[in-house]
């Protein structure tokens, strides 16, 4: 299993609208990758915004880092963001509960 983590500010006024529009992203994203096993969206104290993803491999989170912009639901969502503040992915050696 591998967790993506990806940074990011977002634009002006735009917060409410990302929040509405993530259910349909996030539906597009698992028809498309179904290995995408599951999303949580946070918002930290400075008001950056991260969005956390599990994914079943490494493999496959690459993968959809690639084609992601080729799902018209999570292009338009990426719209909401200002700037991107990076992308990570950290292999899970333990969990609990154990899924």
């Amino acid at each position: 299993m591998t967790v993506e983590f990806a940074r990011f500010t977002v634009r002006p006024g735009a917060e409410d609208r990302m929040i509405a529009d993530r259910p349909a992203m996030l539906a597009a994203l698992r028809a498309r990758f179904p290995a995408c096993e599951a999303a949580y969206l946070t918002r930290e104290e400075d008001g950056t915004w991260l969005d956390v993803i599990v994914w079943r491999t490494r493999e496959e989170a690459a993968e959809s880092a690639k084609q992601i912009m080729t799902i018209p639901e999570c292009a338009a969502w990426f719209e909401h963001i200002d700037t991107s503040l990076g992308l990570s992915h950290a292999e899970v050696l333990d969990a609990w509960p154990a899924s």
